[in-house]
């Protein structure tokens, strides 16, 4: 899935393509990606006509602005942009096509079919689903050191289970989680509420760092992910954790193990991150 790193970057590289750019139509080959409205014709008409003026991002959720209405999209595990000459042929796993009065067209393909979108009054975005519950971004103001200490102290979870939560910081998922913690010398088997005034600190520091290092690579490629240009990400290569099973690692040169933690892959070492304080689910 592409954490906030990777949306990040797709965000910037579709600025320099679609902004300023009006709709001349739609076509949806999946309605079901459609959430708000769920109507296909509503949805058409809220867009149709409408010029692109601006874009953002919270968390994982990347944001189209127009003039009154704002496109909240997600791409959920393989969701992919891309802006093309219309006469480009067509991916088969392209589900829906917004075409541009200039003759070019921005495609969204997605194998799964997991990705959503929403379409919402501008201003009204953030007070209702799916943005409505997600914690604050760690590259926003509100992302401070106080707030993140709280969230953590108050839970009993495992520390891997609450940095996934996106209610608690939005933007973080698998691969950056163990790369934070890592960084941190956190077990992922730590209970939130059992860490040290050092430990929070270093997960909030670490918790934008990494995605800060990792949006200047473009990203990480493990999979599929490319980004609105089709480039792929060069993040892998820095990874001190995830994906480094059976690897020795890069501080102590003490193999990286791979367990399951809170239903989710899970890679550490055994020496930076050695913990008498697990307590296992």
């Amino acid at each position: 899935m592409p954490e906030l790193p990777e949306v990040e970057t797709i965000k910037r590289t579709l600025e320099r393509f679609v902004l300023g750019k009006t709709i001349d139509a739609i076509t949806v080959q999946w309605p079901k990606i459609i959430k708000h409205p769920d109507d296909i014709i509503h949805f058409e008409q809220l867009l149709v006509g409408e010029t692109i003026r601006k874009m953002g991002r919270h968390g994982k959720f990347l944001l189209f602005y127009f003039d009154d209405v704002v496109l909240v999209s997600h791409l959920r595990m393989e969701g992919k942009y891309r802006v093309v000459d219309k006469n480009e042929p067509m991916d088969k796993h392209t589900h829906v096509i917004f075409h541009f009065t200039d003759g070019t067209e921005l495609r969204y393909n997605d194998v799964r079919k997991f990705g959503t979108m929403h379409v919402f009054p501008i201003g009204t975005e953030l007070t209702v689903a799916p943005l409505q519950t997600l914690g604050p971004d760690p590259f926003h103001p509100t992302y401070t050191k106080p707030y993140v200490k709280e969230k953590l102290l108050k839970t009993t979870r495992l520390i891997k289970a609450a940095l996934l939560d996106q209610t608690i910081i939005a933007g973080l998922g698998n691969i950056y989680v163990d790369e934070v913690l890592f960084l941190a010398k956190v077990h992922p088997e730590r209970r939130s509420n059992t860490l040290t005034e050092k430990e929070l600190d270093a997960i909030f520091y670490y918790a934008y760092e990494v995605l800060d290092k990792a949006v200047m690579q473009g990203g990480t490629t493990i999979r599929s992910y490319v980004d609105g240009e089709g480039e792929m990400g060069m993040f892998q290569q820095q990874l001190f954790a995830y994906g480094q099973e059976d690897e020795p690692c890069k501080h102590c040169n003490d193999v990286i193990v791979k367990i399951k933690v809170a239903g989710r892959g899970t890679h550490y070492c055994p020496t930076c991150q050695k913990t008498t304080k697990i307590i296992k689910q």
